[in-house]
């Protein structure tokens, strides 16, 4: 359904580096990259697999924490490792990784804080 995402960040070089880290364990980098000359505006990083960036972080506007996105994790070691890296990267802990079974019985994600605050998580709903 979706096509992509985005969400502003107050300091684009600080949430590169956090995104960066904390995206690696799950297969994701950086794929694109739009300057404020392209945009007139501001400048975004584009996020993804393959040559398809579909989340972007971007320095237009200011950030409105609460904001909620959810990357797939292949794995439950992939969830973990995300974990580790976004915490290493300056994220603020919002749930380590274990089951939600409250979710359904193989939710296993964990919950990072970027530094604008919005919640970032990472799941996979396979068993272990």
């Amino acid at each position: 359904m979706l096509d992509h995402i985005g969400i502003n960040a107050s300091d684009l070089a600080r949430s590169r580096s956090f995104y960066s880290s904390a995206l690696a364990p799950l297969g994701a980098s950086v794929v694109m990259e739009v300057t404020p000359e392209q945009t007139g505006a501001a400048g975004h990083v584009g996020y993804g697999t393959a040559d398809k960036p579909v989340f972007w972080v971007g320095n237009g506007h200011t950030p409105a924490p609460g904001a909620h996105i959810a990357f797939v994790a292949t794995d439950r070691a992939a969830v973990d490792a995300f974990y580790a890296a976004a915490m290493a990267a300056g994220g603020t802990d919002n749930g380590a990784p274990g089951l939600r079974p409250g979710y359904h019985p193989n939710y296993y994600a964990a919950f990072v804080l970027d530094p604008d605050g919005h919640n970032i998580e990472a799941v996979c709903h396979t068993p272990a």
